[in-house]
């Protein structure tokens, strides 16, 4: 079957679904409070929208803080598990596995019933399976709580990106897209000194893992507190600030019916498109660099420069907070840049192709440095370009408009987190066979490159015709 790119590249702007009310769970309707009056008498734009996404930045970040929990803590369960690389790398993957597998039911489930219902039983569920891996007595306890971390986690980024193409503004969906996802690095950042802080004052990993577990399951309720499906739900949001949605979601809704898209809940028919598997092949090629070095960075630091846990903790604070600065950067420039008149495809691909230029280049860096703080220096450039394909999750709004950006993230999170299951056991059994992490970081060159290749070739400028 050919592939058919028939998204002309004319268009400026993406293009959405119909009514919010289609994927809202629907609450009834509550009137905002609060000033709202400037000073010539109309009324001032509240700015929930920002707010609900700081809350989702947040989330995301005690997201990756329990699921890089485990490889902050490896080199003590690795000895007293007394666990070869290779079954290392085995139980690195096994949180992907399940996460994978989930991605595109859960898309699913997140366009049926709205992204509130689904983040929250998210967060409950695995701060649960967080908890109870701090109980594991061994390698196969630990593996199966690893396989439950990875079905709970499943719905919450493809929720986000959902709630990116209801709340935000067309303009505004690069800086959403990356707020989001920014808590990946900041989580892993914060992670390493959160984790490796609690390890060091309780004198146990085991408690580390049942305090990020229970902080967890209060996020899950933070989150059904504050989310809601559609602006006009929310008390915080006034009318300026809904009709300012409302407007952007009119205009696409109008370019949607003038170019005979529709609103179908489907994923099949955006399988003969280029630009659909640009996405996930992207996604697939950023992910098995990032998911590398979350999994098995904190090791290569401890066995490859001889860092101990402290050193560790603070030296992964470093690489992955980079990587939140540039990812926070690389939203902002991309909007900044639209706001200008650029078009999408010039924005993208320029920040997304100069991004995977300098990430090939670092890690080739990283392979022939031997100097420690020299290659934490390389890492960390390498995270703070790396995250500007963040930028990734306004994708699948792009392409399938509000109605099916669950689906499509979904699927975008899928095809990326076969990376994240892939990863882990190619690299362990590379180290394991080589003794050495050279060719492990060209594993990650490899996976730069294909990453590179994918955000050149997507059209950006407009939705797929389903």
């Amino acid at each position: 079957m050919s592939l058919r790119n028939t998204e002309p590249p004319v268009q400026e702007t993406a293009v959405q679904e119909p009514s919010v009310q289609e994927t809202a769970v629907q609450e009834p309707s509550v009137q905002p409070a609060g000033p709202t009056s400037s000073k010539d008498g109309v009324q001032r734009r509240t700015n929930v929208r920002w707010k609900l996404f700081l809350l989702l930045l947040v989330l995301v970040s005690v997201n990756y803080i329990d699921r890089g929990s485990i490889s902050v803590a490896l080199p003590i369960i690795q000895k007293e598990f007394n666990m070869a690389p290779e079954l290392v790398g085995l139980l690195l993957s096994a949180f992907f596995w399940t996460y994978a597998l989930m991605q595109i039911p859960v898309g699913w489930l997140i366009d049926k019933f709205g992204p509130r219902k689904v983040m929250t039983a998210s967060c409950v569920g695995w701060g649960a399976a967080t908890a109870a891996s701090g109980l594991a007595g061994g390698f196969l306890s630990m593996f199966i709580a690893r396989l439950g971390i990875g079905v709970t986690e499943a719905g919450v980024m493809p929720a986000g990106g959902k709630l990116n193409a209801i709340w935000m503004h067309k303009s505004e969906r690069g800086r959403g897209a990356t707020i989001l996802d920014a808590g990946a690095p900041l989580g892993a950042g914060l992670g390493g000194i959160l984790i490796a802080g609690l390890i060091a004052s309780t004198g146990s990993w085991r408690s580390a893992f049942i305090i990020a577990g229970a902080a967890t399951v209060l996020m899950g309720l933070a989150v059904w507190w504050y989310v809601r499906d559609n602006p006009r739900q929310h008390r915080g949001v006034n009318d300026a600030e809904a009709e300012y949605i409302e407007a952007s979601h009119a205009a696409e809704d109008a370019e949607a019916e003038l170019d005979g898209s529709k609103g179908k809940r489907a994923l099949l028919p955006y399988l003969k498109f280029r630009s659909f598997w640009a996405m996930c092949f992207g996604w697939l090629g950023f992910n098995g660099v990032f998911y590398g070095l979350l999994t098995w960075g904190p090791l290569y630091l401890s066995q490859a420069k001889g860092f101990d846990l402290k050193t560790i903790g603070w030296s992964t604070f470093v690489i992955f907070g980079a990587g939140f600065v540039g990812e926070i950067l690389g939203g902002t420039i991309a909007d900044k840049w639209r706001a200008a008149g650029a078009s999408a495809n010039r924005v993208m691909r320029t920040l997304l192709g100069t991004s995977s230029v300098v990430v090939i280049g670092g890690l080739v860096g990283v392979t022939v440095v031997a100097d420690p703080t020299t290659a934490v220096v390389l890492l960390s450039v390498v995270m703070f370009f790396l995250r500007w394909v963040g930028l990734f999750w306004s994708i699948p709004s792009i392409l399938g408009g509000r109605t099916n950006a669950g689906v499509l993230g979904g699927a975008m999170n899928f095809s990326g987190n076969i990376s994240g299951f892939v990863t882990p056991i190619a690299v362990g059994l590379i180290v394991g066979a080589t003794g050495s992490y050279t060719w492990a970081l060209l594993y990650f060159v490899g996976s730069a490159i294909i990453m590179g290749v994918s955000v050149l070739t997507l059209n950006y400028n407009k939705r797929l015709p389903v």
